[in-house]
Order: structure tokens, then C-alpha cells, then sequence
């Protein structure tokens, strides 16, 4: 399977790092400050649980279908969150197997994105979608990005529309939450290549006149 190469991608607010077992215990340390709004995402709680989801998220970057990275703030480098290019699609030709394009993938979702609370709803997530998003459709040249998350999640599927996404739809008893065991249904959402050029000024905006954008504005 192809794959997608490691990039470190800087802005203002955050800089993207490719993850590391290393960062298991600042990672952890961001996440035991508060975990109020953790409720419906699988965040890990103990050193062993966080060096079992980096080593996860490491694998699947291994065979091809992910490629996690760990959120720092640009100044003092203190790692903030994670977040990952994740269900990596290249999409066979016909009679040909899938083969690395001159670019890269037909499609990336974004997910496993969590971010320790002192950093939420500010300008940190809003630039690392615009980070994310620009290096996909500008470098990679993928055809769409996807989406997914709990249905109940009213404040995760608020921020995703405000990226410029789509709803897909909603696929019902897609599958057991692994925040709390319930059967979950699961919001879709996309955005194409086409759609990025308006969401990319949409977010280019916001952060030039809120820099400390929340998320509930």
C-alpha cells in the first residue's frame, strides 16, 4: 500500500508535528488538566492507554491508511492534542492495482482530533483544519475530504460545518461508540476539491479577524 510522506505543517496558533511515541506523556499531561469535554471522544487515561493509541495510530501509518500528528504550540512547543490524515483511499484503475498518483491519494478523512481544554475554541483547531485541508488539496491533490463523528456530538458536527463540509448523511446504528459502548449512529460529512477554494478564504478569514476564534461565536 502507498503512503502518504511525513510533514511537519506550521502555522501562527499550532504547528503539526508527525506523532512519536515520545509524546505520549505530554499528551497525556494535556489531557488529565480537564476532561470535561472528553464525554463522547475515546481520549485516553492512564500512560500505558496513550502509548497503546500512539502505537495504534503508528501502525496504520505503517500500512498506508493514516498519518498521525501531535498539536504544539509554535513558541513553546508544548504538545496540545493530536489529530491524523486517517482511511487513506487510492483508488484502483481499472485492471490496475492501487499505485501512488504524482501527487497522492484520492481521499483522506481527518479525525481523532482532540485538544487539551485550555486550547479549545480558540484559533488552534481552526488553523489546523486550514493547515490539514491546504496541505491535502494543494500538495496531495485529493479528490475529497471526509468527516465522521458521533451524531450526538452537536458541538463536534457544529465545528465541521463551520470548516465548509458538507452533511453526507446519517448511518444508523453504524457502530459501538468507543466513548461509552452505546450503539451509535454516525454523522458523514465531505468536502471537494472544488468547495476548498471558498472554505479555505472562510477560514483564512476568520482567523485575521478573531485570532482567538471560539468555537461557540
Amino acid at each position: 500500500m502507498p503512503r502518504v510522506g511525513r510533514i511537519t505543517l506550521s502555522g501562527r496558533h499550532v504547528r503539526l508535528a508527525p506523532l512519536e511515541l515520545a509524546h505520549a506523556e505530554p499528551l497525556l499531561r494535556a489531557a488529565d488538566v480537564s476532561r470535561a469535554t472528553y464525554t463522547l471522544q475515546p481520549v485516553p487515561t492512564s500512560l500505558d492507554d496513550m502509548r497503546a493509541f500512539i502505537a495504534t495510530a503508528l501502525g496504520a501509518e505503517e500500512r498506508g491508511e493514516s498519518l498521525p500528528f501531535a498539536a504544539l504550540e509554535p513558541e513553546s512547543g508544548l504538545v496540545v492534542g493530536t489529530t491524523r490524515f486517517m482511511a487513506i483511499e487510492w483508488w484502483a484503475r481499472p485492471g490496475h492495482p492501487p499505485e501512488p498518483s504524482s501527487t497522492g491519494p484520492d481521499v483522506v478523512e481527518i479525525g481523532w482530533t482532540w485538544y487539551a481544554e485550555r486550547v479549545q475554541r480558540t484559533g488552534v483547531n481552526t488553523e489546523a483544519k486550514l493547515l490539514l485541508c491546504t496541505h491535502a488539496f494543494e500538495t496531495l491533490h485529493v479528490r475529497r475530504i471526509s468527516w465522521k463523528t458521533d451524531a450526538r456530538n452537536a458541538r463536534s458536527r457544529a465545528a465541521i460545518l463551520r470548516l465548509g463540509a458538507r452533511l453526507d448523511g446519517v448511518l444508523r446504528a453504524h457502530k459501538l461508540s468507543p466513548a461509552d459502548g452505546m450503539v451509535r449512529d454516525t454523522a458523514f460529512y465531505s468536502m471537494l476539491a472544488s468547495e476548498w477554494p471558498t472554505a479555505k478564504r472562510t477560514l483564512e478569514d476568520r482567523l485575521v479577524r478573531e485570532p482567538n476564534l471560539r468555537a461557540d461565536r
